[in-house]
């Protein structure tokens, strides 16, 4: 079952040996992580990062109450990116 959550991105990580930088490579990371996370938990990928991205800019601070809010299995989350 480990082996099959993975997969994808073993598959990729011949491409991610050429990040730019050690930054890029963690930028990578974290995305990757939030896809797998929110298709875990039911959610279209490209809905969900879509809602991040138009939503956590105009947040005033981002600690950690705040971004509890956007966390994949929030219900408000589950019902826009569905």
């Amino acid at each position: 079952m480990t082996e099959r959550a993975v997969k994808s991105l073993v598959m990729g990580r011949k491409n991610w040996l050429f990040s730019q930088s050690f930054a890029g490579a963690q930028t990578s990371d974290i995305i990757l992580s939030l896809i797998e996370t929110d298709k875990r938990h039911g959610l279209d990928p490209e809905k969900y990062l879509n809602y991040l991205l138009q939503k956590l800019p105009n947040e005033e601070s981002l600690n950690s109450e705040a971004l509890e809010a956007y966390l994949p299995w929030q219900k408000e989350i589950q019902k826009m990116c569905k």
